[in-house]
């Protein structure tokens, strides 16, 4: 099988179903971004070193696929029985949350992304979700999504700022506070 086919020369791409869009539409935005996302979780899962995490991560990819093809399909063409999102998914991902905090020291201030590369890829991670998420409510105005998937996307991005200052705390790295800079007088 060849990769390219050259259908898409023209900037029109096929949706499952059959339905043709330009490459612009916010239907190939949503998905798009939600691959994005899914090539940052990657990145962040192949630089941790805790199995729990990492494990937890693929499963994250498994779950963004499944969201991938939800928004890649036209639900009038399609005729393809597609995976779906669970409230189980979200599940895990407050518990994960949940059994972080109970390791990590109270948040006291805002937080800079970064201190080690690790943290920051999470950070990156996170900051890709919540435009994943923009893309996706934006797209729900106009043509109705899953609302498991809205609210996916938000809890996830939650679940990787908790985890960015997991990664913190593995690695060593200092949170660095935001101290908002104060009025001249």
């Amino acid at each position: 099988m060849k990769i390219y086919t050259k259908k898409g020369d023209g900037g029109m791409t096929s949706l499952i179903g059959g339905t043709k869009v330009p490459k612009h539409h916010i239907r190939v935005e949503a998905y798009g971004t939600i691959d994005e996302l899914n090539v940052c979780i990657g990145l962040l899962a192949d630089h941790l070193t805790k199995a729990s995490d990492i494990k937890v991560l693929r499963e994250v990819q498994d779950r963004l696929f499944t969201i991938g093809s939800a928004l890649a399909a036209d639900p009038e063409a399609s005729k393809m029985v597609l995976p779906e999102i669970r409230i189980s998914d979200e599940a895990l991902l407050e518990q994960e949350m949940d059994r972080m905090d109970e390791q990590l020291p109270p948040m006291r201030h805002f937080v800079l992304p970064g201190g080690h590369p690790v943290v920051s890829f999470a950070h990156l991670a996170r900051v890709t979700c919540r435009r994943a998420e923009r893309m996706v409510t934006y797209l729900n105005e106009q043509h109705p999504v899953d609302p498991l998937v809205l609210s996916y996307l938000n809890r996830l991005s939650d679940y990787l700022f908790v985890l960015s200052r997991q990664i913190a705390q593995d690695f060593n790295a200092a949170e660095i506070p935001w101290k908002p800079r104060q009025k001249e007088a």
